[in-house]
């Protein structure tokens, strides 16, 4: 008897190969899409791992409220200002904007500046105060 040719066996190798790609599907979104950190972890990467912190929204948006220890930019600026910066490419760097969705857009432009890692924050400012953390103004 072959083990490949019986009907049982079909249908759990089926069902091994659909639950491999159903678990790999979110690791593969999160390479395509650039990496999405939640609030608690953008904290994490605040205070241990000196993450840098840019809000790419408008400055009235910033003046209302923004992250602690963030720095204003505006997307169109985005290259140009941290080249200025002279900042050190080896510590990650997390993009904010209102929904997230305009910051994780952003990822692949810092990940060309050289920055090893670079995240934006899911939700962006809503899903912060959703979490309950503090905004500076």
């Amino acid at each position: 008897m072959n083990f490949l040719t019986q009907i049982d066996n079909l249908a759990l190798i089926a069902l091994l190969l659909v639950s491999g790609a159903a678990l790999f599907l979110p690791t593969l979104s999160t390479l395509i899409s650039g990496k999405g950190l939640s609030p608690s972890e953008a904290t994490i990467w605040i205070n241990r791992r000196k993450a840098y912190v840019f809000d790419l929204r408008s400055e009235e948006a910033f003046k209302s409220g923004h992250l602690p220890g963030a720095k204003l930019i505006t997307s169109a600026q985005l290259s140009a200002g941290l080249d200025k910066m002279k900042l050190d490419r080896k510590n990650p760097v997390i993009l904010v904007c209102e929904g997230g969705n305009q910051s994780r857009k952003a990822i692949a432009e810092v990940q060309k500046l050289g920055f090893a890692e670079v995240a934006s924050l899911d939700g962006g400012v809503q899903a912060w105060q959703a979490a309950a953390l503090p905004l500076v103004k």
